[in-house]
């Protein structure tokens, strides 16, 4: 399993987390939403929080549109500095665009070297594709399961096979038939796995030989 940080006390708490834990690694990073709760002079603390064995990427990062939470000219600031410390270090990055797809790829060819997986997915097949187009990963959650998803599950369809992977986003985007639980949990995911190999036509043994291979091969965790 791989849990993510959103600000720098949180990147802390998920490498502490992951202490005596074989089975778990982090991602590292600033969060868009959190970028203005984080002083741009301490963004150079990544660059120590990264050295740590447990982590395997940086992230996650990116631009947010639909909550407003913090300065668009602050996370891209905060995004841009992400890229180019990943860059620095050869890092492949968790990405978090939510109604900014166009802004965010756009920032991101200037850092074509950097490998990246965007990740809860839920626009449209056509953003699927140009984000498959200029190279990324896409990452599947609960959302792939519900009813009104289509588009969610047509952007799968389009996924090469090499190029997805599944997710929870806990402890939220609780998939069917579990979507009554409120907390969303590890676990779940396999529901998320099952809808896949419907969507498919393959059994959920080969989502799971697939998307493992896809994510260690992308997380470089042999």
């Amino acid at each position: 399993m791989i849990t993510i940080g959103t600000d720098l006390e949180d990147d802390r708490a998920a490498i502490e987390l992951c202490r005596g834990r074989d089975f778990l690694r982090c991602v590292v990073g600033v969060h868009p939403n959190y970028s203005d709760e984080c002083h741009l002079s301490r963004l150079p603390e990544l660059r120590e929080l990264e050295k740590d064995s447990n982590v395997v990427a940086l992230g996650e990062m990116g631009l947010d549109y639909f909550h407003k939470f913090a300065d668009v000219k602050r996370q891209r600031e905060v995004f841009e500095y992400q890229m180019n410390l990943a860059a620095e270090l050869d890092r492949p990055v968790v990405i978090h665009s939510r109604e900014a797809i166009e802004d965010t790829l756009a920032i991101m060819r200037g850092f074509p070297t950097v490998q990246a997986v965007f990740h809860c997915f839920t626009g449209s097949p056509e953003e699927a594709e140009k984000i498959i187009g200029q190279g990324y990963h896409i990452s599947f959650t609960g959302a792939l399961t519900y009813k009104r998803s289509d588009n969610v599950r047509e952007s799968l369809r389009r996924c090469p096979l090499d190029r997805f992977f599944v997710e929870t986003d806990a402890p939220y985007l609780t998939p069917e038939p579990m979507r009554k639980q409120k907390v969303n949990e590890p676990a779940l995911v396999m529901h998320v796995a099952e809808c896949a190999a419907r969507e498919l036509g393959m059994s959920v043994e080969e989502v799971d030989r697939l998307t493992t291979a896809n994510a260690q091969r992308f997380f470089r965790w042999a």
